[in-house]
């Protein structure tokens, strides 16, 4: 758990409560990944694309409004914009609940895509932290990230058992409408400026060609791609090749996710300066391509799968919290919502994309390709994020020396 001695009481509590806010959702869309791939296998018509396409098209939801409802909450406010994603979510986990067919499902989670409050949540919380605590709150939501993670990886097998998929996709919706709740009641309102270049895309089409932030915005499309392939994958590899049942996932991410979270929490007060976070960024890389080579070749190993799954969640947890801090101190504070929903829908074509090609490599080439074609993305993405952390590098010092 990260150090949180220096956040104002104001601070404290919103970092809380939106992590309250952020991981109810987001343990409702994990809720069904620990299950899904095996579920759906046994479903009329099931292909390896279909079955990514159902995991990854919320994604698809997420491209078309993640930008809008960004500028939106600059403009109305970001507890507004948050509603109208929330209310989304829960329509989309309803037609979901009732449909019995891959399409039907790929219609609700496209539905549940459209409730893209992400980059206004986001931006919620920046607005009400100040920047030298900022990486705390993110460290704070991304840690409740990682717990709804392991809760859903838990709990998703025996309430599938319990009450089938379609009883998960409506757990979906009544944890949304939850959320919705808290954030009027307990979330802190922040004071409103008007940003008029919030509306002026011509300025959030500039914002949007810093290469600065394009490097942060590519690296959490890799992220959620990668992810998304993974889960496509990972529970047909403990299922089928490791012969552990369903309802025995939890023995091997119960551990994992706990050292995950302990590793994340050792390495957030690393992440004050912004050359710092962005080698932490780097080694992440690394680590996840090793990773996802780990699981391709596990063989019929479960220790070796449970260090891989240890290495990736570590990774992926203090990605979670390093790139989203990193976008929040180089955005223009009027077009932080912008910015923020132009990084969350990067995070959601990752996803969608992840999911499509997943589902084509598993049906083309198995479990083990999907891990292996993942792990050769990450050679793409290494370049990328050194050559940006040089640049954003140089621009630091740049600014350092006009301004003396």
């Amino acid at each position: 758990m990260p150090s949180v001695s220096k956040l104002s009481r104001l601070e404290l509590r919103s970092a809380l409560t939106l992590a309250c806010v952020i991981s109810l959702r987001l343990f409702g869309l994990f809720l069904i990944m620990p299950v899904f791939s095996l579920y759906a296998k046994s479903m009329p018509g099931a292909t390896g694309f279909m079955i990514g396409l159902a995991l990854g098209i919320y994604g698809l939801g997420q491209i078309l409004l993640q930008i809008p409802l960004g500028m939106l909450s600059d403009r109305i406010g970001r507890k507004p914009a948050i509603t109208i994603g929330l209310l989304l979510f829960a329509l989309g986990g309803l037609i979901a609940a009732m449909s019995h067919t891959l399409t039907g499902i790929v219609i609700g989670r496209a539905v549940q895509g459209m409730g893209a409050v992400a980059g206004a949540g986001v931006a919620l919380a920046a607005d009400l932290t100040a920047e030298e605590n900022r990486s705390k709150v993110m460290g704070i939501i991304g840690i409740s990230i990682g717990m709804s993670f392991l809760l859903a990886l838990i709990l998703g097998p025996p309430l599938e058992a319990l009450n089938g998929l379609s009883g998960l996709f409506a757990t979906t919706s009544v944890l949304a409408l939850v959320s919705l709740v808290l954030l009027w009641l307990i979330v802190p309102t922040p004071e409103k400026a008007r940003a008029p270049a919030a509306a002026d895309f011509s300025h959030v089409l500039t914002m949007l060609r810093d290469k600065r932030l394009l490097v942060l915005n590519s690296s959490v499309f890799f992220l959620h791609a990668l992810l998304t392939a993974s889960f496509i994958a990972l529970p047909l590899l403990l299922a089928n090749r490791l012969h552990l049942p369903v309802n025995r996932h939890w023995e091997m991410y119960l551990p994992v996710m706990v050292i995950a979270a302990l590793v994340m929490g050792a390495f957030l007060h690393r992440m004050k300066e912004v050359q710092q976070s962005l080698r932490i960024v780097m080694v992440c890389v690394v680590a996840i391509g090793l990773a996802l080579l780990g699981f391709a070749f596990s063989g019929n190993h479960l220790v070796a799968a449970a260090i891989a799954a240890t290495v990736f969640f570590s990774a992926f947890n203090l990605l979670e919290a390093a790139l989203p801090s990193l976008v929040s101190r180089l955005a223009p504070g009027h077009l932080r919502g912008a910015a923020m929903g132009a990084y969350s829908t990067s995070q959601f074509i990752g996803a969608f994309v992840g999911g499509t090609l997943g589902g084509i490599a598993l049906g083309r080439l198995g479990v083990q390709g999907v891990f292996a074609g993942a792990a050769v993305l990450t050679l793409f993405w290494l370049p990328l994020v050194i050559t940006g952390a040089r640049r954003i590098g140089r621009e630091a010092e740049l600014g350092q020396a006009q301004a003396i």
